[in-house]
């Protein structure tokens, strides 16, 4: 059953069930209501409503956004890539990622033990094979080589 979203009850109603499953940011929101066919003076109106109420706030998005993608594995660069892309902006994700408290050192650390076992590169190849990996997953080289130099290891 498709709803219509003619009127501004039925876009804050939509909008609401999709904040009632996970964060949004306005931007992310504000396309996902467009595809289901709502106006966009309907979206910026509900959507100012919401903001106003506290449904919907982009620093508790970016919060949630980084831990949940910390969690994951990934890295501050790969993290940073993701919320410009979803239309967030740079000063906020800034923000978001200092004080998100995350020891990047130490999620680099725990996503290299559980992909590679502990075990540090023996040639350039597999060196190169976990660098790759770890660079892909949004970890900087400086961290990286810090902690195949034992830099960054705990024990």
């Amino acid at each position: 059953m498709t709803v219509v979203l003619d009127t501004l009850v039925a876009v804050r109603r939509t909008a609401m069930d999709l904040l009632a499953r996970r964060e949004h940011g306005r931007v992310e929101l504000t396309r996902k209501l467009r595809q289901r066919g709502a106006p966009d003076e309907l979206i910026d109106a509900a959507l100012d409503r919401l903001t106003e109420e506290g449904l919907l706030s982009e620093a508790r998005y970016l919060e949630s956004f980084v831990s949940y993608r910390a969690r994951s594995g990934y890295g501050p660069l790969r993290i940073r890539e993701e919320l410009g892309q979803r239309g967030l902006q740079r000063p906020d994700i800034e923000l978001a990622l200092r004080e998100s408290g995350i020891d990047w050192q130490e999620q680099l650390t725990d996503t290299w033990r559980r992909k590679f076992s502990g075990h540090l590169p023996i040639d350039a190849r597999e060196r190169a094979k976990q660098g790759r990996f770890l660079a892909y997953r949004g970890y900087s080289m400086e961290m990286i080589s810090r902690l195949f130099s034992g830099r960054g290891m705990d024990d």
